[in-house]
């Protein structure tokens, strides 16, 4: 497994994957309280929208990813897990560029 650090899809992985973290955290520690606990729900159509978005982005970065550098399914399966929790996506990172 090789993974270019200065490549650009390594690099495009990473800055979606921060975004789409950072919306994740967004959606569930603002936009979710202020839908059920302020009656506002439109935080939540517009984070969420977004956070969906960066989500599919982040998919598929981590496929062009997965088969540029030829990673074992494994990492790919860990990396589209680790973005279902949050600080996952943080993790994957640190994960990757210790590699």
């Amino acid at each position: 497994m090789t993974i270019t650090k200065n490549n650009r899809t390594f690099n495009l992985l990473l800055k979606v994957g921060f975004a789409e973290g950072v919306s994740f955290l967004i959606l569930l520690l603002i936009a979710m309280p202020l839908k059920y606990l302020m009656d506002m729900p439109l935080p939540v159509r517009i984070v969420g929208m977004a956070h969906g978005i960066l989500f599919i982005g982040f998919a598929l970065v981590l496929l062009k990813a997965t088969l540029e550098y030829k990673w074992p399914i494994k990492l790919a399966v860990i990396g589209f897990l680790l973005s279902f929790v949050p600080f996952g996506t943080f993790y994957l990172e640190k994960l990757l560029k210790d590699k």
